[in-house]
């Protein structure tokens, strides 16, 4: 792939909103963001911290934005019932005239993840496979299935199931770096969305999903290699660096020297910012998802007007424009 996408998180949890923020504002902020230049609206899913609901806030997009892609990272798909969300999805997906992409998760291990299992009374145990064999739900229902059986989930009879834009559904990346999500990547998804520290990792994950899709009779251009990553762009890299700490500790509960640790975060000048960014697209990523690190709207918005300025000088490659 020679082209690179440039998206943006919106920031539906309450963490980053100010005391005066409305959040029906984040409507506009999608448009913003749209009009900047960035090619794609991305959402996350809690259920353990107070957010506006992934997928309500696709919806909401869908007829107010025109160009970009409106994705989630990550959707949690245990967290609702697997043929109620593959019709949601399928509506998202035609009501913004085939823009969806998702991004899926397990969840987190630890206390960042099990209380989302407990509050869903769904098994923490063979977690991955409920996750693969959810997607394989979602595509065989949007395929026109009349039945399905596999380890989790038994339907012998599947009604008439309204069916996405694409043939195949919209495209489903997989998060997560471990071997085993760099194997199921590969053989299984539409593309990859980590958050690697180090692009090295970056690009010692990417090599081995592509072995995997190439073991598998799959070609590995049709991945898409993104990548998640937190950013706080100011004149003045100690300030940066202190506003991105306030973001970690409102966001997680840990300091930023811990966050650094276990996500891909950048903060600085613009210059610095940009030097990094490219790091992870010379070590292959092509869709980077920026999360501003700000804690109200208005500072949301200002950081990704900042990063929009960079957008132009990321990559001597083509760059893909919202809608392409």
């Amino acid at each position: 792939m020679d082209t690179l996408a440039i998206g943006v998180l919106l920031p539906t949890g309450t963490a980053q909103w100010g005391p005066t923020d409305d959040p029906r504002d984040l409507i506009a902020l999608g448009r913003t963001a749209e009009h900047l230049g960035f090619a794609s609206l991305f959402v996350n899913d809690s259920l353990i911290s107070p957010r506006i609901e992934a997928l309500t806030m696709l919806a909401a997009l869908a007829p107010t934005t025109e160009r970009a892609i409106l994705g989630t990272g990550a959707l949690l798909p245990f967290l609702r019932r697997p043929v109620q969300a593959a019709q949601s999805l399928a509506s998202i997906d035609l009501l913004s005239g085939g823009r969806l992409t998702l991004a899926v998760g397990a969840g987190f291990p630890g206390r960042f993840g099990r209380p989302f299992y407990d509050l869903s009374e769904v098994p923490w145990a063979r977690r991955f496979a409920r996750l693969d064999e959810t997607v394989d739900l979602w595509r065989a229902l949007w395929r026109g299935a009349d039945s399905f059986h596999g380890e989790f989930h038994h339907f012998p009879g599947l009604p008439p199931a309204l069916r996405p834009t694409r043939p195949t559904g919209p495209p489903i990346w997989l998060g997560g770096a471990t071997p085993a999500a760099l194997a199921r990547t590969g053989r299984h998804y539409d593309g990859w969305l980590p958050y690697p520290p180090d692009p090295a990792d970056y690009t010692a994950g990417l090599h081995d999903i592509h072995a995997a899709a190439t073991e598998a009779g799959r070609t590995p251009e049709a991945i898409t290699p993104a990548l998640f990553v937190t950013v706080r762009t100011d004149d003045d890299p100690p300030s940066a660096r202190a506003a991105l700490d306030d973001y970690a500790r409102a966001t997680y509960g840990l300091p930023l020297p811990e966050l650094e640790k276990i996500q891909a975060v950048v903060a600085g000048t613009a210059e610095q910012v940009a030097a990094r960014l490219t790091q992870y697209v010379t070590a292959g990523a092509r869709h980077l998802v920026i999360r501003p690190a700000a804690l109200n709207l208005r500072a949301q918005r200002e950081q990704m007007e900042r990063v929009a300025a960079l957008i132009p000088g990321l990559s001597p490659r083509t760059r893909v424009r919202p809608g392409q």
